[in-house]
């Protein structure tokens, strides 16, 4: 039964190691030959999160899906698709998260508002507890 479970855990595990230890894109580490649009490609990859280091933008994530994600803008970029169309393609297949340049929509309004709501109230506190008349005392 043991030699079961364990054959059964390294039948799960090897999938996912594998995938790290596959070459990387072509685009992944190489840049484009024509420097205006590796400039766009890399103005693009600035402002856009590695989902596996969620701290690094794509530029400077050394992650193999990083690489995986700068080899699909590079190769978007060279054959004449547009950055923002590429962000576009990113955040629809990764979500909003993937962009570090946040848009308002349905269910990120509340993350805009909160702050303000957050700000006003501390205000009124503050205007409530200030504009008090201090109380009398009784000469004895």
């Amino acid at each position: 039964m043991r030699f079961l479970l364990v054959l059964l855990a390294a039948l799960l595990v090897t999938p996912v190691a594998a995938q790290d230890q596959l070459p990387p894109a072509p685009y992944a580490y190489r840049q484009l030959d024509d420097p205006a649009q590796e400039a766009a490609a890399r103005e693009l990859m600035e402002t856009l999160r590695c989902l596996k280091c969620q701290s690094q933008s794509i530029a400077d994530s050394d992650a193999p899906m990083a690489g995986d994600m700068r080899h699909q803008v590079r190769s978007r970029i060279e054959a004449g698709e547009e950055p923002e169309a590429i962000r576009a393609w990113l955040v629809e297949r990764y979500g909003d998260y993937v962009s570090y340049e946040p848009v308002m929509s349905a269910t990120t309004w509340p993350l805009f508002a909160l702050p303000l709501i957050v700000l006003l109230l501390a205000v009124a506190i503050l205007w409530r507890r200030m504009s008090r008349k201090p109380a009398k005392r009784d000469a004895a």
